[in-house]
């Protein structure tokens, strides 16, 4: 039988692991609006481009740069509540929270990259600019091979389903994967896990995680970073799947 103190422990880390549910979740929806805000500027910049309002342009770099950096501190804190709602256990002594946070906030920035030169927004936001007067010629210091890579880079994982064989533009309930990240249509991927007893292995090549029911969401990002993916297909005419590169 538990004992009182092990129903209270049990109790505060529910509560501890709701409130950071809440938390991560009100932070996601943030983080889409600024994701949102930052694929529209990147627009107003191709647009600046083909008006020759140049210094304007850089200006709106600088900017950009800027809402990057508050993008990625808010992603890192995020991740850290996730984190600190997952693992908490009470102690005997009082927890300083506050601490706590702060202390998983900087072990989840050292991993992230403070260095946005090479970010990938920041290159698509370059990228789209130069496609405006020099559309299929390398940037300067890339060679031409590079410019199919970058030209076609997005943020998914893989832009076909692997059950059902159709771009990820043109699936009618797409679902991501909270463990790999692979995306799927919802109808394909829960009839897939309903014949494996609701767990198995992702169905993309290669990929070892193992997926549950609870864990195929619509994400806050998914559909924005599909929409993404219409406008450069449009614009490129040649999107490449990156899992099938990754398995090869």
């Amino acid at each position: 039988m538990a004992s009182a103190s092990d129903s209270r422990s049990t109790g505060v880390t529910g509560r501890i692991k709701s409130a950071a549910t809440i938390m991560h979740s009100d932070n996601q929806s943030l983080l889409a609006e600024l994701r949102k805000t930052l694929i529209m500027m990147k627009e107003i910049g191709v647009d600046l481009e083909k008006e020759k309002q140049y210094k304007m342009v850089k200006e709106l770099e600088k900017s950009i740069v800027e809402l990057l950096s508050a993008y990625e501190n808010c992603n890192n804190f995020s991740s850290a509540i996730q984190s600190v709602g997952n693992t908490y256990e009470p102690k005997e002594e009082l927890t300083d929270f506050e601490k706590l946070l702060d202390d998983e906030v900087a072990k989840v920035s050292e991993s992230s990259s403070s260095n946005f030169a090479n970010h990938p927004i920041i290159r698509q936001f370059r990228e789209a600019i130069w496609n405006v007067h020099h559309a299929g010629q390398a940037m300067a210091g890339e060679e031409q091979e590079d410019v199919v890579m970058t030209s076609t880079q997005c943020n998914l994982l893989n832009v076909t389903c692997p059950l059902s064989g159709k771009p990820v533009t043109e699936l009618a309930e797409p679902v991501r994967s909270v463990e790999c990240k692979h995306i799927y249509e919802k109808a394909a991927i829960m009839q897939y896990l309903n014949s494996k007893k609701s767990r198995a292995q992702c169905p993309v090549a290669a990929c070892p995680k193992m997926l549950q029911p609870d864990k195929v969401v619509l994400d806050p990002f998914l559909e924005i970073e599909i929409d993404e993916l219409r406008k450069m297909s449009r614009h490129s005419g040649r999107i490449q799947d990156f899992t099938e590169l990754d398995a090869d």
